[in-house]
């Protein structure tokens, strides 16, 4: 099945941080996926800090086989940070779309609800989540073809 892998790296990364204390284990999950489907298109979206041990993450992502893309880490005068890759990720899902019989997202967040939504109905594409069980939107779980918790079989 041709596969296109979209992920939420940031979200990702904090999900699995606050719940198991662990990383994911990106090579275990390309692993996995390449084993039953025909992976086309893999982006990781990430926000570059510049600092070294993130850009060393960034190279393994590309070592593996992810495209990886960058968007600057934004302070703001009033100490917020901005950083999200949420459009983005929308609009390459829609674009691939057309491409793919399968879209697999990693992410929780339900602002994506719609998209996945979208990409079922108007495509016929599968739209599979792959996200923390206690962090991820019912509302994204609920619109997803399948829902796959993470677990320690993809943690570090």
């Amino acid at each position: 099945m041709k596969t296109a892998i979209f992920v939420d790296v940031q979200n990702i990364y904090y999900t699995t941080r606050d719940t198991f204390n662990r990383s994911f284990n990106y090579r275990r999950f390309w692993s996995h996926i390449e084993s039953k489907d025909e992976i086309i298109k893999a982006n990781a979206y990430a926000i570059d800090k510049g600092d070294e041990r993130q850009q060393k993450f960034q190279y393994a992502l590309q070592a593996i086989g992810f495209n990886v893309k960058l968007k600057p880490y934004i302070s703001r005068a009033d100490g917020s940070a901005k950083g999200d890759w949420d459009v983005g990720i929308t609009i390459d899902i829609l674009e691939s779309a057309e491409e793919v019989d399968k879209i697999i997202l990693l992410s929780g967040d339900g602002d994506f609800d719609l998209v996945v939504k979208k990409v079922i109905a108007k495509y016929g594409c599968i739209v599979d989540i792959y996200g923390v069980q206690e962090l991820t939107a019912n509302s994204l779980i609920e619109s997803a073809s399948e829902f796959y918790s993470i677990s320690h079989k993809f943690l570090v």
